[in-house]
């Protein structure tokens, strides 16, 4: 199998997969292969296609603890950030997009990976809450990358798990839609775009519902430990790459 189409499938799979078990970082995690082999206008709609299909496959498990309150400000805030990034998206250099994404990936994971920010904010802060969106939407629109700093922003709330995946996954399901309507205007819409779809999209599906399935039965927190020591080994990776 040619290593491109091997590192597309692998890349959505494992995506897919840790979207289905921890609810977030299908992005981080199929960047963790393509970054390395893909340009950045390529790459960019391909995680976000994959991450509105694993988002629908998960919407049903998680419904009942969806507050309107808590999603409106931070998605509102993300939907006026998305242009701004899909404009970003149609000249960043290819070194300087896997800058800007490494250093994501490797903040990202080593955040978590410390257990999170140490201070807490309160519940109800919708203006705070819209610049964390907004933050969060240009980075959608640049690189489907809406999720990381609007994860931490949950986790710093306090919620509960399901809580907080119930407010951060319609949040990135509705950035990373409003950015594939953006990808389509800014003419990032190729054959190559299409045919790569064929390939990521069903190892994304597949591996969203085995990471459903596995939901609740692994350990999920030792499995999460790994896969940031991963995104932060790829990130550094991507660092290196782009400053060669």
């Amino acid at each position: 199998m040619d290593a491109l189409v091997l590192l597309i499938v692998a890349g959505a799979l494992a995506g897919g997969f840790v979207l289905g078990l921890t609810g977030f970082g299908n992005g981080p995690t199929a960047y963790g292969f393509w970054l390395h082999v893909l340009p950045p206008q390529l790459s960019a709609p391909l995680a976000a296609f994959g991450s509105v299909l694993g988002h629908i496959v998960m919407f049903g498990g998680f419904r009942r603890a969806m507050s309107r309150e808590r999603i409106v400000p931070i998605v509102a805030g993300g939907l006026t950030g998305v242009p701004i990034g899909v404009w970003l998206l149609t000249f960043i250099p290819a070194n300087a997009f896997r800058l800007f994404g490494g250093l994501m990936l490797t903040g990202y994971a080593l955040v978590t990976l410390a257990g999170g920010l140490r201070f807490r904010v309160p519940d109800k802060t919708p203006g705070r809450d819209a610049l964390i969106g907004w933050i969060g939407g240009v980075c959608g629109g640049l690189a489907s990358l809406s999720g990381p700093i609007v994860t931490i922003w949950c986790g710093l709330k306090g919620w509960t798990p399901d809580e907080q995946r119930a407010a951060y996954q319609p949040y990135n399901f509705a950035i990373l839609s409003a950015a594939i309507v953006g990808f389509g205007i800014a003419g990032l819409f190729t054959m190559a775009l299409a045919g790569a779809l064929m390939l990521s999209l069903p190892a994304t599906w597949l591996g969203v519902v085995i990471g459903r399935r596995c939901y609740g039965r692994v350990d999920a927190v030792l499995f999460r430990r790994l896969v940031l020591v991963l995104l932060t080994l790829s990130g550094l990776a991507l660092v290196a790459q782009s400053l060669v």
